[in-house]
């Protein structure tokens, strides 16, 4: 078993070969997507809706992630595991500093997803000088979401369009490792991921990018309410859950995830 590290990551995308990431909030269903193949498993802080019952993700604390990382590490063995800085943890250099430290030390990180354009350049540049690898997220951001007016399609117009391929070049300038785009249209995103030498992620970008990453609840159909457009139930025709995360592996690896009716215009 080969450790998946960001030099996998890089290779897979060089190579033209799709990776897969889910997130996953404790040691049970780590072990669970870990075996079944996950390359990247996400610590999100989408924890504070489908664990915690908020309406958003802003509540959730710098000590709920380090709790929920560090149950998520103790079985993770080959995936790479990055979790998300939360809300107003990073809204200095020192500050992002101090937090993404503790997710390493204490949460077991090996990686760091914050959210933002341009104006986390400093925070990013500031983590990568110091040696911790950071996705940077565009797109729809969630911790945002109060100031976007809700959960809406971003990159739909030329001016913002043009805005986020340019924060993602500078973004990966600065250092960014990764890169993770949120409901875009789906040729954006295909720019994009052809703009840029890091790997993307995608969820609710299109099939172009060079991985997918869905919550682990909407997967499972489990998740309170309509489930995003963008997410697909793949427990149906499956007998378990590791079915299910199994199906999902292979398809998005093969392609066939995101479909159509997945992805943006």
């Amino acid at each position: 078993m080969q450790k998946v590290t960001i030099n996998t990551l890089l290779a897979m995308k060089r190579a033209g070969e799709k990776f897969v990431s889910l997130t996953a909030y404790d040691a049970s269903f780590a072990r669970l997507l870990d075996e079944a193949g996950v390359d990247v498993i996400l610590v999100g802080d989408s924890l504070g809706m489908v664990i915690q019952g908020h309406q958003t993700t802003v509540p959730v604390t710098m000590d709920d992630m380090v709790y929920h990382a560090a149950c998520v590490a103790t079985n993770t063995r080959r995936a790479l595991l990055m979790v998300d800085m939360p809300f107003m943890s990073y809204a200095t250099v020192d500050q992002a500093l101090d937090n993404a430290a503790r997710l390493m030390r204490e949460g077991g990180a090996q990686m760091v997803k914050l959210e933002g354009g341009s104006v986390q350049l400093p925070v990013v540049q500031a983590l990568t000088e110091h040696g911790i690898p950071v996705c940077a997220h565009l797109g729809l951001q969630p911790q945002s979401v109060h100031k976007l007016g809700g959960y809406r399609v971003q990159g739909r117009d030329k001016t913002s369009a043009d805005t986020m391929l340019l924060d993602a070049e500078k973004l990966q300038q600065a250092g960014a490792d990764i890169l993770l785009l949120e409901c875009v249209p789906a040729v954006l995103a295909n720019e994009i991921t052809s703009n840029v030498e890091i790997p993307v992620i995608g969820i609710g970008a299109g099939p172009d990018t060079d991985a997918q990453v869905l919550v682990l609840q909407d997967i499972l159909g489990i998740t309170p309410g309509k489930p995003p457009g963008f997410s697909k139930n793949f427990m149906h025709g499956a007998h378990s859950v590791s079915e299910a995360v199994e199906h999902y592996v292979n398809a998005v690896r093969q392609g066939q995830f995101p479909a159509p009716e997945h992805t943006f215009n």
